[in-house]
């Protein structure tokens, strides 16, 4: 009796096509893209990307939100982000050092979004700060904050997510393994929070039609006691 068909090889044949595979990797900034910037990032006609889109619609790997006579495009959630970050993990395991250092990858590896967190370089140093100050302590495989953490954050002016069970403070603060720097970086809610309130004060700066990110003298301030 043959197997059943295991339930990832529709998903697994949607990211393998090259097309939708660099569609993809542009949403992995976490950003709404609309269409003819989705057809730019991965070199088609707005006619084939149109197709492709509907394709990854319909896998429920991307979202639609209709604004005007626009529509635009977002990955679904973060489980699909956090997939193909481990697929990049795999992807990179046999890349050399130097790599790292040439063209457009060098900017990625010092900052970079990971969908809505911060990864790369910095990334790793801010989560490991986090930990070496007690703003953050470890619960069960995922973090807390401590009541002086609470207050270090409060008085940098971000605002904190709510949670309201234990599911939802399981998804507060964990580790999400980094595919460049193969260490963790900080995921979950108060990851995305200090991201967005780092983007907003203007700490940190994107790199337009890119991942990257630029850390501003001003960020490098406000985040001093944990890159140090």
């Amino acid at each position: 009796m043959t197997a059943p068909e295991p339930r990832f090889a529709k998903i697994a044949s949607m990211i393998g096509d090259p097309t939708r595979a660099r569609m993809l990797a542009a949403l992995m900034g976490g950003q709404f893209l609309a269409a003819g910037e989705l057809a730019a990032a991965a070199g088609v006609t707005p006619q084939t990307a149109s197709t492709h889109v509907a394709k990854l619609v319909d896998a429920e790997l991307v979202v639609a939100r209709t604004q005007g006579r626009h529509r635009y495009f977002r990955l679904a959630d973060a489980d699909i982000a956090h997939a193909l970050e481990a697929l990049s993990l795999v992807a990179e395991r046999s890349a050399s050092a130097d790599k790292w250092e040439q063209g457009p990858y060098k900017p990625l590896k010092a900052a970079r979004t990971c969908y809505s967190h911060l990864a790369g370089e910095l990334g790793v140093r801010l989560f490991e700060g986090l930990l070496a100050r007690r703003t953050l302590t470890p619960r069960d495989g995922y973090f807390v904050l401590s009541g002086e953490g609470r207050d270090e954050l409060g008085a940098m002016g971000l605002e904190l997510p709510a949670i309201g069970s234990a599911a939802a403070a399981r998804r507060f603060a964990y580790p999400c393994l980094d595919w460049s720097e193969r260490r963790d970086h900080l995921a979950g809610g108060l990851a995305v929070a200090l991201l967005e309130h780092g983007i907003d004060k203007g700490w940190l700066r994107r790199t337009e039609g890119s991942r990257a990110l630029r850390l501003m003298p001003s960020g490098e301030r406000a985040l001093a006691p944990w890159l140090a």
